[in-house]
């Protein structure tokens, strides 16, 4: 998000909780939130994408919470005037296509033709009906909501399969192929919005999916504060914030939603992007032939994507206490911990704990239930591999995601070995203060240069140039 978007939620968000408090609470968030996802999305070059894309995780979502709840909450009246309010936002912001360009605020572009959206209302709608008729096999219809919502992911992640997405709307929509990119079709958070999805499917299918109203749904999944840049809910936690009775703000509230608003900033639009003018990218790692210089832009793009991700986090994290929502926390100085094992759940703690339930977890349960199990080191190493490939895919399906997903993947087996083989010995040896400082700062030190030499396939988009820098970090031209 721009600085001009986060001050404007923020004032927003802090005018609504200063004037209404706990009255309509709910509704703003929802409305808010329906409005921020069409406002945010970027324009795009094919022709009506920037408004179809919020609006197909609008019914995307919808969708998700029709075959999650149960049949009692599906059935509540005020369901169908949630929806109406929902749909009534995305007719108003389609009705702004009648308006001059310069009052067009809401929407990248110009938005498409009335018709259109009301067509996609309806396809929506008789779905449902459908759906409701077919109660008995929502077994099957998890699954292949699961299916669908991964099947999205690898859609817009895959670059092959990106840029047949584009020439294949290009083509629909009548626009010219040339020059089509798998970069025309960008879906604003939806990497967010599949693991929130997947999530309470999951949840759904173990039997712990909270009751939960189609507005509260939308809420959780959308919730514009987080929407774009994370941390990643849990719907049941989401929930419980969501039903609290809110009072509104005085200074005990306040400042420290303040204090971390204003930390986020700082961290964002001051230091991040100031390293963001000498950090590690293809311009530059192509440029620098001085081995200490590749250390100074390697170092800032270490700091910067800190700097960047956690002042997002923040931010996030300041808006939503201004509405008495308390999302988790994301990072807690994971560049100051002394192994891969301890910055791995400090850094991006949510997204490591979604892969820590939904995957590693189940995982290593079912290769322990074999007859013949496989030994624990390969079990071990067969997990964390697995687990770091599909977090450097969740980024991107590329091959420089996928070096950066092994890096860390061998990185954690490795330390994982040498830590059970060398704990004794380091207890041992560490007898007074100075050496456990000693051994800390070491690990330290080593952890930070292990992930800052990572961050150099995350940085550049060409595995030749990467190993190009990692031989100039050691003196190779």
């Amino acid at each position: 998000m721009a600085l001009e978007n986060i001050l404007i939620l923020a004032a927003a968000s802090l005018l609504w909780a200063m004037t209404f408090r706990n009255h309509g609470r709910t509704w703003f968030m929802l409305i808010a939130s329906v409005i921020v996802i069409f406002w945010l999305q970027p324009a795009l070059p094919i022709r009506g994408a920037d408004f179809f894309t919020p609006l197909a995780t609008l019914a995307l979502v919808v969708l998700t919470w029709f075959i999650t709840a149960d049949d009692e909450t599906r059935k509540q009246r005020k369901n169908i005037i949630i929806l109406a309010v929902v749909a009534g936002v995305v007719l108003l912001l389609n009705l702004t296509r009648f308006l001059p360009a310069d009052f067009q605020l809401l929407t990248a572009s110009r938005p498409p033709q009335l018709e259109t959206t009301l067509f996609i209302f309806l396809i929506t709608g008789l779905t449902l009906i459908v759906l409701s008729r077919l109660t008995r096999f929502s077994a099957s219809f998890l699954t292949v909501g699961l299916i669908l919502t991964i099947g999205l992911f690898l859609l817009i992640k895959i670059p092959d399969l990106s840029l047949w997405l584009a020439s294949f709307l290009r083509t629909l929509s009548g626009q010219s192929l040339t020059n089509v990119s798998a970069n025309d079709f960008r879906w604003l958070g939806f990497s967010y919005v599949a693991f929130r999805l997947i999530h309470t499917i999951r949840d759904k299918q173990s039997g712990r999916f909270p009751s939960v109203d189609v507005g509260e749904f939308i809420t959780y999944v959308i919730f514009f504060p987080a929407f774009t840049a994370g941390p990643i809910d849990r719907l049941e936690r989401f929930i419980k914030d969501l039903r609290a009775p809110f009072t509104g703000l005085n200074l005990e509230t306040f400042y420290p939603a303040g204090q971390r608003l204003l930390l986020g900033l700082f961290k964002k639009f001051v230091i991040a992007d100031a390293l963001a003018l000498i950090a590690l990218n293809d311009t530059n790692a192509t440029q620098v032939t001085s081995t200490f210089w590749m250390w100074v832009i390697v170092y800032a793009y270490a700091c910067q994507i800190y700097f960047d991700f956690s002042g997002y986090t923040d931010i996030a994290l300041g808006i939503a206490q201004l509405l008495g929502i308390k999302l988790p926390e994301n990072f807690a100085s994971p560049y100051l911990k002394p192994n891969l094992t301890q910055f791995w759940n400090n850094w991006h703690m949510t997204l490591t704990q979604w892969f820590r339930a939904y995957f590693f977890n189940p995982i290593t349960r079912w290769l322990r239930s074999w007859q013949k199990p496989m030994s624990i080191p390969m079990m071990i190493l067969l997990t964390q591999v697995a687990t770091m490939l599909l977090i450097g895919f969740w980024h991107g399906v590329t091959w420089n995601f996928t070096l950066w997903g092994l890096w860390h993947g061998l990185g954690l087996f490795i330390h994982n070995r040498w830590n059970d083989a060398t704990k004794a010995k380091s207890a041992a040896w560490a007898t007074t203060p100075t050496r456990q400082a000693a051994l800390n700062i070491s690990g330290i030190l080593l952890t930070f240069h292990f992930v800052a030499i990572g961050w150099i396939f995350f940085a550049l988009s060409s595995p030749v140039t990467s190993w190009q820098v990692i031989l100039k970090l050691f003196g190779v031209n």
